[in-house]
């Protein structure tokens, strides 16, 4: 009587294969998220659903000893909730694809759910800017209760006007006029206090449709648009940063990149898993996808955006 054959379930075969071809394809994509965000690990997070940060009131002059300390009030700022969200996706395929080694076609498969995964990533992170003259609720509560970039920013120091160094927001086109304009609003921003704080900006942030005008006014050596023949005080000052995922044409904004890493948090609870299972009835391998992240910001006094459009 003859022994029928035994093998290892196909689907099995080829996991170690499309894993490393996710992997692969995934690490040489091109990831901005870093430039703009303090990446976090799940670990680092305090809780399980949700990533919290707080605002600390910022301490007074410190005054002359006179024999006794003045013990400075803090008063407790802001508090920004980041809850996670869960991304999912997968792709089958059936045993007559193995069996025929129709390699080219599967191996398209992993290769695609990874490029899948950065672009959502990249558009998720882009939001902070798409999303910075409105109040975006996706993964973020904040307790301020107005936009990432404002012309109403609050404090809840008690008895402190905001009249001045509390907006963060313009409409000016991009220009070399506008850029010295909005650093000059950076420079003067004032903590929770109306106190005088240090804010470096040192990136312009812009979408691919300006590039050609950002380009000239950071790289100019003379003053752009201009027959004199003074010098372009922008060229070295700045990182141009053109990302193709911000989806405004005419906005543009300006950052303090180091003030800037420790507002913005994106979050990986779970980083991309690649599972697999095989359907033993029909045949059919099932390879699934899935993360968990959440993003937002803390503190705004990192940036300055101009909303044109």
């Amino acid at each position: 009587m003859a022994v029928p054959s035994t093998s290892s379930n196909f689907a099995d075969l080829l996991d170690p294969r499309f894993k490393k071809i996710f992997d692969d394809r995934y690490s040489e994509l091109p990831d901005r998220l870093s430039d703009f965000y303090d990446m976090v690990s799940g670990s680092d997070s305090p809780t399980k659903d949700t990533y919290r940060m707080s605002q600390v009131g910022t301490t007074g002059d410190v005054p002359e000893f006179t024999g006794s300390i003045t013990y400075d009030d803090v008063s407790q700022g802001y508090d920004s909730t980041l809850t996670h969200k869960e991304y999912a996706t997968g792709f089958q395929i059936d045993r007559k694809m193995f069996d025929d080694d129709l390699y080219g076609i599967m191996d398209g498969k992993p290769k695609s759910l990874a490029t899948s995964l950065q672009r959502t990533r990249q558009k998720h992170g882009a939001s902070i800017f798409n999303n910075a003259f409105s109040i975006d609720n996706t993964w973020l509560n904040h307790t301020e209760g107005v936009a990432l970039c404002s012309a109403s920013h609050t404090t809840t120091a008690p008895g402190v006007s905001t009249a001045s160094g509390f907006s963060n927001r313009i409409t000016a086109a991009l220009s070399a006029v506008a850029v010295a304009a909005a650093r000059i609003q950076m420079r003067g921003f004032r903590g929770d206090r109306a106190e005088r704080i240090s804010v470096t900006p040192d990136k312009l942030i812009y979408p691919i449709n300006l590039y050609q005008v950002a380009y000239e006014i950071l790289e100019s050596e003379g003053v752009p648009d201009s027959a004199n023949n003074n010098k372009n005080v922008h060229k070295g000052g700045y990182t141009g940063v053109d990302w193709e995922y911000i989806t405004d044409t005419n906005d543009w904004w300006m950052a303090d990149s180091t003030n800037m890493k420790d507002s913005l948090k994106f979050v990986d609870r779970v980083k991309a898993e690649f599972g697999m299972i095989e359907d033993f009835d029909t045949l059919v391998g099932k390879w699934r996808l899935y993360a968990r992240y959440s993003l937002g910001w803390n503190d705004w006094r990192f940036i300055l955006g101009s909303q044109v459009s």
